[in-house]
């Protein structure tokens, strides 16, 4: 099975479309090449390095609070 996760952005590579999320504690280097007018502070939702679509704030916090229920913390994911 595999999941997308949400991060909020902390850091855009425009030139590069990268942005780096924050998971928790976790950040990861993510590809924006799929998401346009992604800025600080989105939250995206995110799989295998690909940012796949902006999500708001709340469907971020929802989504992550069911990974947390189902045992499964930032660092694991």
């Amino acid at each position: 099975m595999c999941l997308a996760i949400p991060g909020k952005v902390v850091e855009i590579d425009v030139e590069a479309d990268m942005a780096t999320v924050s998971v928790g504690n976790v950040k990861k280097a993510v590809s924006t090449a799929l998401v346009e007018d992604v800025t600080i502070g989105d939250y995206l939702l995110i799989h295998v390095g690909y940012a796949l679509n902006k999500i708001s704030e709340e469907e971020a916090a929802a989504t992550l609070k069911l990974f947390e229920e189902a045992g499964m913390t930032a660092e694991a994911l």
